[in-house]
């Protein structure tokens, strides 16, 4: 920081501190500059910065006093001063405290070798290039300029309506541009369907295992979240119909494709069960679909939301799976008297989106991008799937156990419990995003990683486990 400036916020938390009062004076800028050594410019460049904020009063041939506007403060004992800065003291105050209840991933500064994330595309195939450089013709354009400054709390009309095409083509709904809202994630669709849904009277009812900053959110509202089990076949409906005899249910959460964590999907006569239960006792059904794109063996379930639901099924999806992590765009397509509230709240915390990110989106879902990606992409990840598949059972069946998805970008790997899974999250060379200390189980995110990179983590791991046998 600027000397000059350090002399003037000295002297600002002295006049803050009590220590200097209004009409006190100050020393004369040559008297002060010589007792600290400095140039005579520097502390006139100070007095003229405390004068501009008025703090001080100066005039002609007069010494700087302290503004007889500053109210009389009750000054501190010297013993009481402090060094510590303001923002490195607790806040005090009482205020709502939110807890992180996913402790898998501990911050680490050292970047390891191979980083096993819990699903994700990798870049370097993603039409991430192709988008950028759309957004950058864009922001050139005097229309688009035009078009991007207008208010779009509920998403651009370009991309609206191409989402309207596209998950009429991909996912069999049908709707109309009103009944969709363009979200910065699929978190921000829980979050806002949480808010206007559940309070504390309200009961969700989720998997267990569950996604954990989903049900964070939905603990976050006061609601009561409800846990019931889920197999191979996905939710275990029977367990909720027997639930909604007992208990009047606000909404069920869940993950209709490959879920998280455990990657499995709901069957077909879960789904349709689930949608009857919804009918039957009157509770909303928030479907998550982040991983629907991904499929190798079998084409994918229709969503619930494509079926006849009377309006129950609030339907979320996300474009992080295709074009990246930190590309932040995801949707929510529901009721559009629910779609209204959703963007009324939302305008109370962002009150727009990148509307040249989501006019250059549009604009390759339009021109085909997106198909031409998957077809790119899908072969990739099949046989990166495959890879790990064989690797799995090769270097580490003594080791460990795992159902194989026919889509998606993980797998759920459950570790012998002989072999603490907290012991392998951070080693020096590998670590590992998503784990589950209840389930001695992680979850190895294979899309991003290419042959050689899948090869090296399945060393790391394995030299581990043979260390500690």
């Amino acid at each position: 920081m600027p000397i000059y400036r350090q002399i003037a916020i000295s002297i600002i938390n002295a006049i803050k501190n009590g220590y200097l009062k209004a009409g006190d004076q100050l020393p004369g800028s040559r008297d002060l500059a010589d007792s600290l050594n400095l140039h005579r410019k520097t502390v006139i460049a100070a007095y003229e910065e405390l004068y501009t904020q008025d703090w001080i009063s100066m005039s002609p041939r007069k010494r700087a006093t302290i503004s007889e506007s500053i109210p009389n403060l009750k000054a501190s004992k010297w013993e009481e001063f402090s060094s510590i800065h303001s923002y490195d003291i607790d806040f005090n105050l009482p205020f709502n405290q939110y807890h992180d209840v996913d402790h898998s991933v501990e911050e680490n500064t050292v970047i390891p070798d191979i980083i096993i994330d819990d699903g994700f595309p990798d870049i370097r195939l993603s039409p991430i290039s192709a988008l950028l450089k759309t957004y950058r013709s864009y922001v050139t354009r005097t229309y688009s300029i035009k078009n991007a400054n207008l208010e779009n709390p509920q998403g651009t009309l370009a991309l609206r309506e191409q989402l309207v095409n596209y998950l009429s083509e991909t996912r069999g709904l049908i709707f109309s541009k009103e009944n969709i809202l363009i979200t910065h994630g699929a978190q921000m669709s829980i979050y806002l369907s949480a808010q206007l849904l559940l309070n504390k009277k309200a009961k969700i009812v989720v998997a267990k295992p569950n996604y954990p900053k989903a049900s964070q959110t939905f603990s976050n509202t006061g609601a009561k979240v409800l846990e019931i089990g889920i197999d191979e076949k996905g939710l275990k409906t029977d367990e909720l119909e027997s639930l909604c005899k007992t208990t009047t249910i606000t909404a069920v959460y869940v993950i209709s494709h490959h879920h998280y964590p455990t990657t499995v999907t709901l069957s077909v006569d879960r789904r349709v069960h689930l949608l009857e239960l919804s009918k039957q006792y009157h509770f909303a059904i928030i479907e998550d679909d982040y991983d629907f794109d991904y499929h190798y063996t079998t084409p994918p379930y229709l969503p619930l939301a494509s079926g006849g639901h009377n309006g129950n099924v609030i339907y979320i999806g996300s474009f992080s799976k295709i074009l990246g992590p930190s590309i932040r765009i995801g949707f929510m397509v529901a009721p559009k008297n629910f779609i209204q509230q959703c963007v009324e709240l939302r305008k109370t915390i962002d009150v727009g989106n990148d509307a040249y990110m989501q006019n250059s989106l549009a604009s390759l879902i339009k021109e085909g991008e997106f198909t031409r990606y998957f077809k790119k992409a899908k072969k990739f990840y099949q046989e990166r799937l495959e890879l790990l598949d064989q690797l799995l059972k090769k270097e580490l069946n003594k080791y460990i156990s795992y159902t194989l998805p026919t889509g998606g970008m993980a797998v759920w790997i459950k570790v012998d419990k002989q072999y603490p899974i907290s012991a392998i999250q951070n080693l020096s060379k590998l670590r590992i995003k998503h784990i589950s200390k209840e389930e001695n189980a992680f979850r190895f995110g294979f899309a991003s990683l290419n042959e050689r990179e899948i090869l090296q983590a399945i060393h790391i791991l394995k030299d581990h486990f043979i260390k500690h046998q």
